[in-house]
């Protein structure tokens, strides 16, 4: 059953952020090695408080990669407080994450044409 009201958009939205948390941290680790905190405030900032990816999520996000080999990690210098556990980017991650991109880019596609949302669309409008 789906709910009309702010709560049920906002839990909607944190899903399908939820749902491409690979990606989004392969994005982060594009631009350059970051360690888990860092990548966690990156992404925050991001969004700007509009919806948030938990830290939990993220750190099983890194593990995946790992995993996968869509990423590496390796420890860093020791700073002001521990030593960070650093993450970059394989080339296999590169190039999971333009297929990911590529296929998100065809099904916001296809959801702008089913909702109506599509640029000069009329459909899905409340006529």
């Amino acid at each position: 059953m789906i709910h009309n009201t702010d709560a049920a958009g906002d839990a909607f939205a944190a899903d399908l952020l939820r749902g491409h948390t690979d990606t989004i941290v392969l994005g982060v680790l594009r631009r350059h090695d970051s360690y888990g905190f860092e990548i966690h405030k990156l992404i925050r900032d991001a969004i700007g408080g509009a919806s948030e990816i938990k830290e939990a999520t993220l750190y099983a996000s890194y593990r995946r990669l790992l995993r996968d080999g869509l990423a590496e990690a390796y420890w860093g210098d020791e700073s002001q407080g521990g030593r960070r556990k650093y993450y970059r980017i394989t080339d296999a991650g590169r190039a999971a994450f333009t297929q990911n991109v590529a296929a998100w880019v065809a099904t916001r596609g296809i959801l702008d044409s089913l909702l109506g949302t599509a640029p000069g669309s009329t459909k899905g409008s409340d006529r």
